[in-house]
């Protein structure tokens, strides 16, 4: 797999680490990495403006003038596929993470295993990102990637998929889960929703992190449970 990783970590030694576990990673797994570095968020932030393809990013947070959750929200304006690793020395900016949808927290001195096993989930998502649907809409075909939807429901004779744009398309809810992978939840004979945009569980409701609220089927919340623990 190709991919680009970038390091942003306004100390010399730090990146230089992080630089050469992501290249032992890379030759280890078979990715051919492109690998870029960054003293600031600053300068990240500069050179994302001509070259968007960052894929993966270790973010170290405490940095100078911009620290690494402010350049992620600002990343986070027109980028959610970018996989954003922070690495921290403290544990005050859990919250922080949620926020940005950041992929994991590592506290630095960062252990190579540890660094390995979430650049293994970042792979594997960017993976699953590739993918998309092309739906078949009375106003043409509309391509979708599957990551982007939040959820789907039933509308008589139609689904009703929620990503960046809604889109109803002519089809039952088992034909679009087919086309689906686990990371979609059945919510009975009315919706399918992704567990990656799940905020809250009670025994009646899913709630989204945009708020969106739907149905919970009776005898569904231990099951949707057990799935969101086995993503990960």
């Amino acid at each position: 797999m190709n991919i680009h990783l970038a390091v942003c970590d306004d100390s010399a030694p730090d990146r230089e680490y992080l630089a050469g576990l992501v290249r032992q990673w890379g030759a280890q797994r078979g990715h051919a990495v492109r690998l870029s570095e960054f003293p600031s968020a600053e300068s990240f932030l500069f050179r994302y403006e001509e070259d968007k393809s960052v894929q993966i990013l270790l973010l170290d947070i405490e940095m100078g003038r911009m620290d690494g959750v402010t350049m992620a929200r600002t990343l986070r304006r027109e980028n959610d596929a970018v996989q954003i690793v922070f690495i921290t020395g403290y544990s005050d900016y859990i919250a922080d993470g949620y926020e940005v949808e950041a992929l994991h927290y590592l506290m630095k001195p960062v252990d190579s295993g540890k660094l390995f096993a979430v650049l293994d989930r970042a792979a594997e998502k960017l993976r699953r990102n590739e993918r998309a649907l092309t739906l078949d809409t009375s106003g043409g075909l509309v391509r979708i990637p599957v990551y982007q939807i939040r959820f789907a429901e039933v509308q008589g004779n139609y689904v009703t998929i929620h990503a960046k744009e809604t889109v109803t398309v002519k089809m039952t809810l088992s034909e679009l889960e087919a086309q689906l992978d686990d990371s979609f939840f059945r919510l009975g004979r009315s919706a399918l929703v992704n567990l990656g945009f799940v905020a809250r569980v009670t025994k009646t409701a899913v709630t989204l992190g945009d708020g969106s609220s739907l149905p919970l089927p009776r005898g569904a919340y231990e099951r949707i449970n057990r799935a969101i623990i086995g993503r990960g």
